[in-house]
């Protein structure tokens, strides 16, 4: 049994004023092939794939070269096309010269855009088909902020969206792409599929599975899957900063060679999110950055910290309007990671500890990121990345101590810090902030919020409708109408 294992995945912000190349995916052991492909991700999709896969006698994966996430990390637009042809025909050629498969294994997102491609990921399951077969069996695994509708099961046999958010379940989704693109492969499994979209339209800081009612919509579908065997039960909650038409939250079901449990199971879950619906737009409260500011001093001064101040607006990684409030309020141990801030960073190179710094960071890329800010300081470290998606890819970052006793990390690229091992990575210590401000929608709270390490978080955003806030209606979309979907429009029930 010969399995292709293709991975081609970005999760789009279409609003950014800057496209994302092919050169952006060309870094040291980016593309991957054969086993360095195999070998990338241990913990998540591919790595939980590889290791089921390789538990049956006879399977033989073959790694196709892939481009890995770019360097820009989910800090870029538009894919531009000429990207996507070179990676995916440089794809469909290499599964065309080795030939032939019995099945496909595909690592992608969901929430690709791509400039001329409407709905790229089942444009790769569409061109894998054509090169593999009829015959063959294609399976994939996506992210929960998908934005799929029916069109990709029209070309691909399975597919296993990861549940929760933070995504605690990407090796197992892994796993279960493998055994069961093993079983189709042998014919003891027949995926009757089906999919039902709704025309919600929610905020990613909204979607956070560790409280009601995305717990509740969670386990729901957890509850259909353990109910019935063979049962899978995909939730794709979307991604509103990707301008493409199959936008909003989905629904698929595979089943069994049962079409009929599927279409129960599906109608179920797409009754009980739109009944939710208010409920689901509005599962969290969001501070303006002022505001959220002066609760966080206010924390500070009751003994509540460490404080988190999580702003989940900043789409570019450039944006200073929480910077700037800390520094207007003159809050004092606050640890600022990161600002993308690349210029900068070039204009320090050589800098060493202790240096004097006098530079502006951020801003400037588009009205969402504000105004550059003046840091006078020292430099404290210099550093390479520490986040799982910035390791490898060349990027240096650097802390700046400036004001009483703060400091700012540049990066060159928008990064959510995730966990505060990654901080205290870099040399950073914990017992010297009282205030952590970081750039994150729901990720962080792995590290600063199960882990019961922040006793204190706020979310926050900027006063105005920029990209990334909740108010998605002031977004310029061309290739959806917001009126379409709910909250801001869509059918009466």
């Amino acid at each position: 049994m010969r399995i292709a294992v293709l991975q081609f995945a970005h999760e789009t912000v279409t609003f950014l004023p800057f496209d994302t190349t092919e050169d952006d995916f060309r870094y040291p052991g980016s593309p991957a092939v054969g086993e360095a492909l195999l070998a990338t991700d241990p913990k998540g999709y591919m790595g939980g794939f590889v290791q089921v896969a390789r538990e049956f006698d006879g399977v033989e994966l073959v790694g196709i070269e892939s481009p890995l996430w770019p360097k820009t990390g989910t800090g870029s637009g538009w894919i531009t096309n000429e990207a996507f042809e070179t990676f995916v025909g440089n794809q469909i050629e290499a599964l065309k010269a080795r030939g032939p498969f019995d099945g496909a294994y595909l690592a992608l997102h969901g929430a690709m855009g791509v400039r001329g491609v409407p709905r790229p990921e089942a444009e790769i399951a569409k061109r894998v088909r054509a090169a593999l077969g009829p015959q063959a069996r294609i399976s994939a695994t996506f992210d929960p902020h998908g934005n799929e509708d029916e069109e990709f099961l029209r070309h691909a046999d399975l597919a296993f969206a990861v549940k929760f958010f933070p995504h605690y379940d990407m090796h197992l989704q892994g796993q279960r792409a493998a055994r069961m693109l093993v079983r189709a492969i042998r014919g003891d499994y027949r995926p009757a599929s089906v999919t039902r979209k709704l025309p919600i339209l929610a905020p990613t800081v909204m979607m956070w599975t560790g409280a009601p009612p995305w717990s509740e919509l969670i386990q729901r579908a957890l509850v259909w899957e353990a109910r019935e065997p063979d049962l899978f039960v995909n939730v794709y909650f979307g991604f509103p900063w990707s301008d493409v038409p199959d936008a909003g939250m989905t629904f698929q079901v595979i089943a069994n060679d049962n079409p009929a449990l599927a279409e129960r199971v599906a109608e179920d879950m797409a009754g009980w999110a739109w009944r939710r619906r208010a409920d689901l737009v509005k599962a969290a409260t969001v501070h303006r950055i002022r505001d959220g500011v002066t609760r966080a001093k206010q924390a500070v001064a009751e003994g509540r910290e460490p404080v988190v101040l999580a702003d989940h607006s900043d789409r570019s990684g450039y944006a200073t309007w929480l910077l700037r409030e800390v520094m207007d309020q003159g809050l004092s141990r606050t640890l600022i990671a990161t600002i993308a801030a690349p210029e900068a960073i070039a204009s320090l190179a050589g800098a060493k500890p202790g240096d004097a710094v006098d530079v502006e960071i951020g801003g400037r890329v588009d009205p969402s990121a504000g105004e550059p800010v003046r840091i006078v300081g020292q430099v404290l470290l210099v550093s390479d990345a520490t986040t799982s998606r910035a390791k490898g890819k060349g990027q240096n970052w650097i802390a700046i101590r400036f004001g009483d006793r703060n400091v700012v990390v540049l990066s060159p690229f928008l990064v959510q810090i995730m966990e505060p091992d990654e901080l205290w990575g870099l040399g950073l210590r914990a017992a010297d902030y009282d205030v952590i401000a970081i750039k994150s929608r729901v990720h962080f709270r792995r590290g600063f919020d199960d882990s019961g390490f922040a006793p204190t978080i706020l979310l926050v955003e900027p006063d105005e409708p920029f990209l990334g806030t909740v108010r998605l209606d002031a977004l310029p979309y061309e290739h959806l109408r917001p009126a379409d979907y709910y909250p801001y429009g869509g059918p009466a029930d």
